[in-house]
């Protein structure tokens, strides 16, 4: 194929008359007309001076529009930059130095704060909005509505993403045609998608789980989307009937429960719920599965990867797991000191290997070979086990290991302990500096509504299932856990917080 990515995904719907996109309002957009603008998105761009390999960075909102970008760097063979909306000018500021982007995209209101940010890195600044105004798409109205698509190998960079980097500076992950177009490509089969499916889609798409996951599927399989600027409750449950399938966030799914409204008919006629991005409490499956009738799909992937491991579309949904290794992956738990591959049911650190992983990390080749081995295998940094019956849970976050007199200890094996206690809704264990003991643990609680744990009550009963160097120290409660935009728990925060527990005196 001249243009892997671009031909696979969007080249088969050149012209259709087919609906694409619902938006807010009762509006539609075709593909035809999708692509269309794409043209001339691509059209501009290039005439921007941008060549094949060349970096766009675009901090914009979700909007048809943007989502039309993504489309135009892969017409050209540009590299697309998606960066979190709520950055801020100085943080971006690195992405867009780091990558060297000759064209930034960002709203008008940003305009101000970007414009000197890129002079300094010589870099176009364009702007584009949620409404779809700005120079940008002025200027790209001049444009042809037809592009010729330029021709790249399946080797060929599509997309950088920058890792959170909640240790050192954020890395760029390179990722290749071939890792996107494969991934969606497995996932298609796997989780049954066809023409028929209509996704409801609100999440956002600078990140992995609604652009190259959500997306990427719909494209491939040529279904409608429900497009969401975001998730909104009362937008959810007056889209939910269109709906065949949706992808969501832990929180996504609590907030449903959590409102009467949505009930068994609501859910009836929805043929699938998948959930990623941060673990889903074993109670919040038990409660979707009492209410709907339907098991989520919990399923596993990351940056670097796209998605490595999923819950079987037929079959046991395992709650507390997140499935099998997808066909074409390879998944190995390894001890993080020596590589060695550990027995089935040894926790240790996961490693994977597949079409899917990434290229490396941009302009850090050292890191690239930390974390990259020679032999394809990418070691995720998290912790994880493989039960008897081939499941595999993830048990943690490597940098989230507690070391306590010499002991490991496992945080999740700790929250679920803690999750189960009267009164709590949700727990977060981390481990903060000990003059003693190098750390201590300290669990950190999230009461239910209108309840107020027993801390001592709570003490007590989890202490008869943990050996002494395990339970917590200290129990607080906090009004909520403090987390990212795809409802990962932030515990770099959290122990930021708490770093002073045990080394000041009170």
């Amino acid at each position: 194929m001249a243009n892997p990515l671009f031909d696979t995904l969007f080249g088969q719907h050149i012209g259709s008359d087919a609906v694409f996109l619902h938006l807010p309002g009762n509006e539609t957009l075709t593909y035809g007309r999708f692509l269309q603008m794409t043209a001339q998105y691509a059209g501009l761009l290039t005439d921007f001076g941008l060549a094949p390999g060349d970096r766009v960075a675009v901090q914009i909102e979700k909007s048809p529009q943007s989502l039309a970008v993504y489309a135009a760097c892969a017409q050209a063979g540009l590299v697309f930059l998606p960066l979190n909306t709520a950055y801020t000018a100085d943080e971006v500021a690195y992405f867009i130095e780091n990558s060297g982007a000759g064209v930034v995209l960002a709203d008008d209101a940003k305009r101000d704060a970007l414009a000197p940010i890129a002079e300094r890195c010589n870099a176009r600044l364009e702007t584009l909005n949620a409404d779809g105004s700005g120079s940008f798409s002025d200027k790209a109205a001049a444009f042809p509505d037809t592009f010729e698509t330029v021709p790249r190998d399946e080797d060929d960079l599509a997309a950088f993403l920058y890792t959170s980097g909640t240790t050192g500076r954020s890395k760029g992950a390179m990722l290749s045609q071939a890792n996107l177009l494969s991934n969606a490509q497995v996932l298609l089969k796997e989780w049954r998608f066809t023409s028929e499916d209509v996704l409801l889609h609100a999440l956002p798409i600078f990140h992995t789980h609604g652009l190259f996951v959500a997306t990427n599927i719909i494209l491939l399989c040529g279904g409608q989307m429900i497009f969401l600027p975001k998730f909104d409750l009362d937008q959810v449950i007056e889209a939910l009937p269109r709906a065949t399938t949706m992808m969501g966030v832990p929180t996504f799914y609590t907030r449903l429960l959590g409102d009467a409204r949505f009930t068994k008919d609501l859910a009836q006629h929805m043929r699938l719920f998948v959930s990623g991005s941060a673990p889903l409490l074993a109670e919040t499956h038990i409660q979707f599965e009492a209410r709907t009738g339907h098991r989520i799909l919990e399923r596993y992937g990351m940056t670097e990867t796209n998605m490595n491991t999923s819950n079987p579309y037929d079959g046991e949904r395992r709650a507390g797991t997140v499935g099998f290794p997808l066909p074409g992956v390879e998944l190995k738990i390894t001890d993080s000191k020596t590589g060695e591959t550990l027995k089935q049911g040894e926790i240790g650190e996961i490693e994977v290997r597949g079409p899917n992983v990434f290229q490396g990390y941009w302009q850090m080749p050292e890191k690239t070979a930390e974390e990259l081995r020679p032999d394809g295998f990418f070691i995720t940094g998290d912790l994880g086990q493989i039960d008897a019956d081939g499941y595999v849970s993830i048990v943690g976050r490597n940098k989230d290991l507690i070391i306590s007199g010499g002991y490991n200890i496992y945080p999740k094996e700790i929250e679920l302990l803690l999750d189960e206690q009267d009164g709590v809704l949700e727990s977060a264990v981390i481990g903060v500096p000990h003059p003693d003991f190098g750390e201590s643990v300290v669990g950190i609680l999230v009461a239910l509504p209108d309840q107020d744990p027993d801390l001592e009550a709570i003490r007590k009963n989890i202490g008869s299932s943990l050996a002494r160097f395990k339970r917590p120290q200290k129990l607080v409660v906090l009004p909520e856990l403090p987390r990212n935009t795809m409802g990962k728990v932030q515990k770099k925060a959290l122990r930021d917080m708490f770093a002073s527990t045990f080394t000041t005196k009170d």
